[in-house]
C-alpha cells in the first residue's frame, strides 16, 4: 500500500506538526501570490501612466492646462501625476504670495514633490518586504517540517523489531513534501522579488528624474523677469 500512495495521501498520513508546517507553508504560498499578481497590475499601471503622462507632458501643453485637467481626476493620482499635481500646486500657492523670498518658496516646492515621491516609493515598494521574507524562510520552515517528519519516521522504526526500507518509506516521504511545499513557496516570491524590485528601481529613476526637470522648470518661472 505504502507504494501508491499519492501526494495527497501523503500529507493526510502525515504527523499533526509536519501538516501544521504544510498548512503555513500553503497559507504563505497563497498570499505571496496573491501579491505577486497585484503588484503586477500596480507596476504596469504605474508604467503606463507615466509614459502617457510624460508623452502629454513634453507636448507642448502648457503647466496650468495640465494641472487642471488633473484637478478634474478622481484621487488618487499615482506616480509621475501625484508629483507634478503636489508641485505646481505648491508653485501657484507660493508664487502667489508677494512677501516670500524666491529661494524660500522653491525651497517649499521642492519639499513638496520630495514627500509625493516619497509617498510613491513606499507604495511601490508595498508587499515586497513580504515577499523577500517569504522567500527566505520558506524552505528554512520545510526544512523543519522535514527533519521532524524524518526523526518520527526512525523512532517508530526503532521500536520495531525487524525494521525493513518499506516501513519508513512513506515516513520519509512524508516528511519530503514539506521541503517540496517549502520550495513551492520560496522560488516564485524570490523570483517576483528580483523582478519587482528591478522595474521598481526604474521607476524610481524616472520619478527623480522628472522631479528635477519639473523643479528646473520651475526654478525658470520663478526668477523670470
Amino acid at each position: 500500500m505504502a507504494n501508491h500512495l499519492s501526494v495527497f495521501d501523503l500529507i493526510l498520513e502525515a504527523s499533526l506538526l509536519v501538516q501544521l508546517v504544510m498548512l503555513i507553508l500553503l497559507i504563505i504560498s497563497v498570499i505571496s501570490w496573491t501579491l505577486i499578481f497585484r503588484k503586477r497590475n500596480e507596476l504596469q499601471l504605474a508604467k503606463s501612466t507615466a509614459d502617457s503622462f510624460e508623452d502629454y507632458f513634453w507636448s507642448g501643453q502648457t503647466l496650468n492646462n495640465l494641472y487642471t485637467q488633473l484637478s478634474t481626476h478622481e484621487p488618487p493620482l499615482i506616480g509621475i501625476e501625484g508629483i507634478f499635481f503636489s508641485g505646481f500646486k505648491e508653485f501657484t500657492r507660493l508664487y502667489k504670495e508677494e512677501n516670500i523670498e524666491k529661494n524660500a518658496a522653491l525651497e517649499g516646492i521642492q519639499r513638496a514633490m520630495r514627500i509625493s515621491l516619497i509617498r510613491e516609493i513606499d507604495i511601490l515598494e508595498d508587499s515586497l518586504p513580504f515577499l523577500a521574507t517569504a522567500g527566505s524562510i520558506s524552505p528554512y520552515i520545510g526544512l523543519f517540517g522535514t527533519v521532524w517528519g524524518i526523526m518520527s519516521a526512525f523512532r517508530g522504526l526503532g521500536n520495531m523489531h525487524q525494521a525493513t526500507l518499506a516501513m519508513v518509506a512513506p515516513g520519509i516521504a512524508e516528511a519530503l513534501v514539506a521541503t517540496a511545499m517549502g520550495l513551492f513557496a520560496a522560488i516564485p516570491a524570490t523570483i517576483a522579488y528580483n523582478r519587482y524590485t528591478n522595474e521598481i528601481d526604474r521607476l524610481i529613476s524616472r520619478y527623480n528624474t522628472f522631479s528635477e526637470e519639473l523643479f528646473s522648470i520651475f526654478q525658470r518661472q520663478m526668477y523670470k523677469p
